[in-house]
């Protein structure tokens, strides 16, 4: 059964509990250049080796904060299923990350709550390189049914973050 089979509620998570972590990579100039096309990032640091080296004095192509963003989500919605809600996502970019890397996104559970209706999941979350690198820890609210197959209420109630 992989991760997208399992229906998670409330009463599956615990403080503690380790999300499954997402990895990509290494990743080439071609990821880079892919997803900087596709959000119309035009800066030529994520496309353009001499510019981001010479230039801007960078030791290469700079992975972009909107694809960390994006990793860091994919991660989260991957554990909390189609019937969970991704409510918020901050991530702090501390590092840069270049061409050549592999990173991992990884993600943690440091608080439980039990709404009236549903439930709420704080998560520390993150990106890490292969050598063990952390370069942009951040934080994550997920909201959960209280059972399998019990839906969300929509809108979701504004949730006290």
């Amino acid at each position: 059964m992989t991760v997208r089979d399992q229906v998670l509620c409330i009463d599956d998570v615990h403080v503690g509990l380790e999300l499954p972590q997402l990895t990509r990579g290494p990743l080439s100039s071609m990821h880079l250049m892919r997803f900087s096309a596709a959000i119309e990032n035009w800066h030529r640091i994520h496309y353009d080796h001499l510019f981001a080296t010479a230039h801007d004095g960078l030791p290469d192509l700079v992975v972009s904060g909107s694809w960390k963003q994006h990793f860091v989500a994919q991660m989260v919605r991957q554990w909390a299923g189609d019937n969970g809600w991704l409510q918020s996502l901050g991530l702090q970019y501390r590092r840069v990350n270049v061409v050549g890397e592999t990173l991992s996104a990884w993600g943690r559970v440091t608080a439980v709550r039990q709404l009236s209706e549903f439930g709420v999941v704080d998560l520390e979350v993150g990106i890490r390189n292969e050598e063990g690198d952390e370069s942009s820890p951040g934080s994550a609210v997920v909201a959960l049914p209280q059972s399998p197959g019990q839906a969300l209420p929509r809108p979701l109630p504004e949730i006290d973050l």
